[in-house]
């Protein structure tokens, strides 16, 4: 039962996060600077709680080569989604070189990509207590960027900033269904061994994928040697977090 609630918690906390949008509309805030360093740590995050935590936790349960097979489905698992599903996610300012989908696509995808990340925040509780934090904390770091820029998609496409908000808080709700789902299957330690790399391979395609190419694919106009500095800067912070929590575990 901790573990439902923590889960049910941590989902609540990253469903909230899709009110950050509240934030940059009060305060009138130009978010593609702040959005660029946040990209950079979660990346960081992302890619340290794959191979610091998730990916040592299934190394000692699971023999090779079926962790390597699981850790493929998921990174063919995110593409599918991505690919075939018509959803991206989204992390910059709309602009003429950084087209979006359109504002129902968008919804959709942000609906199963929330869904997923409650899926790994609750296997990660029922596997143990200071994963399921890991984890969580690297979802966070992934959702503060992708609502703003969900959000920036959602006015973008025609809807007002209010219904924006409301609609991106609807979708963000996913990820608590997500956290009970486990709880509800009753998924055994061995069920739960299998999904661990499963959810590592969809953090390293995240990463690797969707995130750094954002700074690489950039405009030969903005990009700068700087720029990738700071972009590098944020994605070490983001992993040494994760190497911190390994060392207060």
């Amino acid at each position: 039962m901790d573990s439902l609630l923590y889960s049910l918690i941590s989902a609540a906390i990253v469903s909230l996060i899709s009110l950050i949008g509240i934030i940059f509309l009060a305060l009138k805030i130009r978010t593609q600077k702040i959005v660029e360093i946040l990209v950079g740590f979660a990346t960081g995050a992302l890619f340290g709680d794959a191979f610091l935590h998730l990916l040592p936790e299934s190394i000692e349960k699971l023999d090779f080569p079926l962790l390597g097979i699981l850790i493929l489905i998921g990174i063919f698992l995110f593409f599918i989604l991505e690919e075939f599903i018509c959803w991206r996610h989204c992390h910059l300012e709309t602009s003429g070189s950084h087209p979006h989908p359109v504002a129902f696509m968008n919804l959709i995808g942000d609906a199963l990509h929330n869904f997923f990340d409650g899926l790994a925040i609750g296997v990660s509780f029922l596997t143990n207590f200071s994963l399921g934090i890991t984890t969580t904390l690297a979802i966070i770091f992934h959702e503060i960027p992708q609502e703003i820029g969900d959000f920036g998609v959602l006015v973008y496409a025609g809807l007002s900033q209010k219904k924006a908000i409301f609609l991106n808080l609807l979708t963000a709700l996913t990820a608590v269904l997500g956290a009970v789902l486990p709880f509800v299957l009753k998924l055994n330690f061995g069920q739960l061994n299998i999904f661990l790399p499963i959810i590592s391979g969809g953090f390293i395609y995240i990463a690797g994928s969707d995130l750094v190419p954002l700074i690489k694919n950039q405009d030969k106009n903005q990009k700068s040697l700087k720029k990738s500095f700071v972009f590098l800067l944020a994605m070490i912070l983001g992993a040494a977090l994760m190497y911190l929590l390994l060392l207060c575990e």
